[in-house]
């Protein structure tokens, strides 16, 4: 086995491996923890991912897009941060890119991404 694999497994973070599997296109809720002087606040960032990047698991970055008061807003998380709370999936997309940057130039109506249809199997003990 290759030793920068075996490195990679030993200071892998559970936190990461408990986030949801998402792609481009799907909306989602990251909380995110905010220090401000001596005080710690949570704050949650909704909006749309537009591309992930990164092969090792200490360089992953995903970018998050939202829409603030008219103003369009892009937000850069790593992976590895010890500031994300925790990552929770709103809405599957169904886009055919990997990185959408053409929402950017999008407004209205246009900007809608469709939803993908999941089946969601509920377990009835």
């Amino acid at each position: 086995m290759d030793l920068i694999k075996v490195v990679e497994q030993a200071f892998a973070n559970e936190k990461v491996a408990s986030y949801p599997k998402f792609k481009a296109g799907d909306t989602i809720t990251v909380t995110y923890r905010i220090k401000e002087g001596d005080k710690e606040r949570l704050q949650k960032f909704r909006g749309t991912v537009i591309q992930l990047r990164g092969a090792s698991a200490n360089t992953r970055t995903f970018t998050v897009r939202k829409v603030a008061s008219g103003v369009g807003v892009e937000r850069i998380f790593p992976f590895e941060s010890p500031f994300i709370e925790s990552i929770e999936l709103n809405k599957v997309g169904k886009v055919r890119r990997a990185r959408i940057f053409y929402l950017r130039d999008l407004s209205g109506k246009k900007a809608r991404i469709k939803e993908k249809k999941v089946a969601v199997v509920k377990d009835n003990e």
